[in-house]
């Protein structure tokens, strides 16, 4: 995909790891969470102020991009303008996890042009773990390169999420679990999308599976699943959307097509 504007990337990467220090460094207080729409569902005023130092910083450095982001802040123009250059945003994805200093939370931000992702950064700054994709030229997670072995579920970990928020088919997901839980070595569940997501491109599991996500919680780590050698779709099969939520299968090719054969077995 031929982009006609040069875009700073080492410069967006520091821009997310400033983000992500910000996230460490937090000191929550009683009246620093409120609940959002659905069970379980909740922001803190850090998601608030990260969302706009990004959407600040980033704009600096690609002022052409539109940005489409979890939380309400100036400047977020959400699905309305991914026509052009858009940074999708999430945050601080594992709110819930980092109000228990779970310290298994990162920043996500990935860019997409004409409707496709470009580029995706992921950082979990509790253990300093920058992954980065950017398309055409390789995923990484510190400057190292990323090369998904293609494995099956009987030679890894599973993994899967299922945020009480969302509207999801979990007797479904759950019976998928079971089986995941009966054929591969193990299964986890971490609590942030984007990291578990990851976590396949490094080759620490063989899939992820959840029934229902954001754009903003899947972009960036779709692009550094692809660009690590491993894929992403529906849990149907069908190609994931940056417009509207979706169910979320990343993982190695063999274990994708392992998954949704259990996934077509359960809903028949």
């Amino acid at each position: 995909m031929e982009i006609n504007i040069k875009i700073d990337y080492n410069a967006v990467e520091e821009v997310v790891r400033r983000a992500g220090i910000m996230m460490k460094e937090a000191r929550l207080s009683s009246d620093s969470v409120q609940r959002k729409g659905g069970e379980a569902n909740f922001v803190t005023d850090y998601d608030v102020k990260i969302q706009q130092f990004l959407i600040d910083e980033l704009h600096r450095i690609v002022p052409e991009a539109a940005f489409f982001g979890e939380e309400e802040t100036e400047g977020n123009t959400k699905e309305q303008e991914l026509a052009g250059l858009c940074f999708l945003i999430d945050p601080i994805d594992g709110t819930t996890n980092f109000m228990f200093r779970y310290n298994y939370s990162c920043i996500s931000v990935g860019l997409s042009y004409a409707g496709k992702m470009i580029a995706g950064f992921v950082y979990n700054p509790y253990v300093d773990e920058m992954f980065t994709g950017v398309r055409g030229r390789g995923a990484y997670l510190n400057g190292k390169r990323l090369h998904m072995k293609d494995s099956s579920l009987e030679d890894g970990i599973a993994s899967f999420g299922c945020a009480r928020y969302n509207e999801a088919d979990t007797d479904l997901l759950f019976d998928a679990v079971k089986e995941l839980f009966r054929i591969s070595l193990a299964v986890r569940s971490g609590g942030s999308a984007a990291l578990d997501l990851c976590r396949v491109a490094a080759g620490s599991s063989v899939v992820y599976l959840e029934m229902k996500l954001h754009p903003y919680d899947y972009a960036a780590a779709s692009v550094i699943i692809e660009e690590a050698g491993g894929v992403i779709t529906q849990a149907d099969g069908r190609e994931i959307t940056l417009d509207k939520s979706c169910s979320i299968l990343g993982a190695a090719p063999k274990a994708a097509v392992q998954v949704k054969e259990i996934l077509d077995k359960l809903k028949n």
